[in-house]
């Protein structure tokens, strides 16, 4: 019977072992090899930034140098939804390991190249990678491990991306100062086949046949859709004027394909999108949520580091570890707000109190000027970050916990797509308003000097700034200062929008191991009452459940593959 349970992942009988039991050692385990893929897709471009002056340095190619950033996050974005749809169609296994090994392959590659060409190319295989990995690793989650016990991992998940953050900087710098810029690519390597290692030893999950085809026409509007909107938030206001011919051509493809696209999935037996899922109203709000928190998180870290170095004197380590009061909270409250949510099983009060949180971050982050001490500046930073905390992982718990299991693929992926294309949209909106508010108050403060120091960049780095005059150079922090308080207002508006979507969230309770659900089943008149009814509202679809996309199938169908993992290692 158990060998037949590990094959098919068939389910256990709701209150039995393999749902109430503690998460078995072989679940840590795999737990332990997707916290190490996250962590080698969040140092990639953490750790690859400080190295790009050298790289210019030995390959040439200065005019193409954003290029090797924009065909990393060009492939990521755009094959986001194809990993998350591949997952859900021939296995989630084989996908997130295929999507290891181009990473890797294209780690390699890029660590080789020898012109710019040649490493725009590899950085563009490697982004086809990355999109796997993320999407890859919450779709497992969610296939293993309940929405109720899903909260106990958020902690773990936000620490190491917060590790990432402060870490990679670090390391990067030291790697291209000691090893060469190739090992910037190079120390992908250890770290990927530990990941490899560990997932093809412990991950069981049951397989996939598809039973459709994939829809090619659909992931071509949606990868010229994505690609368009991506290169508009990447050129827009730097490479051309956002009035531009270019940036008009670009939106008007983005529209068309992207409306072909929502034509093309209403008709596809196997849609790379379905639709149906956004007809619930909490997935909907959680893709909403993410875009919007996407959109101020990112703009809030790279403004943070530009204030801390122009305005107070920080050197680019110093400032990269000064960030460290965001990252701590925001650990810290997606930790506890994990397991509040595994106790309880209740989950609607972290996106309000994250959205306030993230509002009044802001808006306090908004006030700094040119005498706001680093103290104040990290209480505000903490107070974004606890925000930030109860926002990061609710969001995905809760679009997983809308959808069907055979839909967990395309839920996650697309959580992820929607998060960083806020990301984008973000850091281009805020980095405009910052970089217009910086030349008119340089234009103001310094007159017609000021106006050409900022002409070819509103963002100087420390050697041109030490190079000022000192009238100049404290013009500069003023406008500096008058344009973070812009960019952070902004965000913080973009905040009350993320916060009137939280209110609409509807509370569905999580499926999984909680209190009452571990009593034994016939224990007595009112356990029995409870078992029966859980019971109901747990047959899968076809049998009688209602509602499959409120957020029982994802948890329902989750013992089963626990089951399988456990039996089988």
């Amino acid at each position: 019977m158990a060998e037949i349970k590990k094959q098919t992942g068939e389910q256990t009988e709701p209150g039995g072992p393999a749902k109430d039991a503690p998460q078995p050692r072989s679940v840590r385990v795999v737990m332990m090899a997707l916290m190490v893929t996250i962590l080698l897709a969040m140092l990639d471009n953490m750790i690859v930034s400080p190295a790009m002056p050298t790289i210019v340095g030995d390959l040439g190619g200065m005019e193409h140098l954003s290029w090797v950033v924009t065909a990393y996050m060009l492939a990521t974005a755009a094959s986001t939804p194809i990993w998350g749809k591949l997952g859900d169609m021939y296995g989630r296994k084989g996908v997130f390991l295929t999507s290891i090994v181009i990473f890797l392959a294209g780690s390699v590659l890029s660590g080789m190249a020898q012109d710019m060409g040649q490493l725009i190319g590899f950085r563009a295989v490697q982004g086809l990678g990355a999109g796997g990995l993320m999407v890859g690793v919450m779709a497992i989650i969610g296939e293993l491990v309940t929405p109720r016990e899903r909260g106990k991992y958020m902690g773990m998940m936000t620490g190491v991306m917060a590790v990432a953050m402060i870490g990679g900087p670090l390391v990067g710098g030291t790697i291209t100062d000691h090893l060469g810029w190739r090992w910037a690519f190079y120390i992908n390597l250890p770290l990927g086949a530990v990941a490899l290692a560990m997932v093809t030893a412990v991950l069981h999950l049951p397989k996939k046949k598809a039973k459709g085809r994939i829809d090619y026409l659909g992931a071509a509007l949606l990868t010229v859709g994505i690609s368009s909107l991506v290169l508009v938030t990447t050129w827009g206001g730097t490479e051309y004027a956002w009035t531009s011919t270019v940036i008009m051509e670009l939106i008007a493809i983005g529209v068309v394909a992207l409306i072909s696209f929502v034509i093309v999935q209403k008709k596809a037996a196997e849609p790379i999108l379905p639709l149906h899922i956004f007809r619930n109203l909490n997935f909907t709000l959680m893709a909403v949520i993410g875009f919007l928190t996407g959109f101020v998180m990112f703009g809030a870290m790279l403004f943070l580091p530009l204030y801390q170095q122009a305005v107070q004197g920080a050197s680019a380590t110093n400032s990269g570890l000064l960030l460290l009061p965001m990252l701590l909270s925001m650990m810290v409250v997606s930790f506890f707000s994990g397991r509040f949510t595994t106790s309880t099983g209740k989950y609607k009060i972290f996106p309000i109190a994250g959205t306030v949180l993230m509002v009044l971050g802001l808006f306090l982050l908004s006030t700094m000027d040119t005498d706001t001490t680093r103290f104040m500046a990290g209480v505000y930073m903490a107070v974004l970050g606890a925000g930030m905390g109860c926002l990061m992982q609710i969001t995905m718990l809760v679009a997983q916990n809308s959808v069907e299991m055979k839909d967990m693929g395309v839920a996650s992926s697309s959580a992820t797509l929607f998060r960083t294309l806020g990301s984008s949209f973000g850091v281009a909106i805020m980095g405009a308003l910052f970089n217009s508010r910086v030349e008119d108050t340089m234009s103001e403060r310094a007159g017609q000097l000021g106006g050409k120091i900022t002409e070819q960049s509103a963002q100087l780095d420390a050697d041109s700034l030490r190079k000022l005059a000192a009238p100049v150079r404290d013009a500069y922090q003023h406008a500096v200062s008058a344009g973070t308080h812009s960019a952070f207002l902004l965000g913080a508006i973009i905040g009350i929008a993320a916060l009137i979507a939280a209110f609409f969230v509807k509370e569905v309770p999580l499926r999984g191991a909680g209190p009452k659900d571990a009593e034994p089943k016939g224990s007595g008149d009112s356990e029995a009452k409870d078992s029966e009814q859980r019971n109901d509202s747990e047959q899968p679809k076809g049998s009688g459940a209602e509602k499959p996309a409120e957020g029982s199938a994802a948890g329902d169908a989750a013992p089963g593959a626990r089951e399988a993992v456990a039996e089988s290692v």
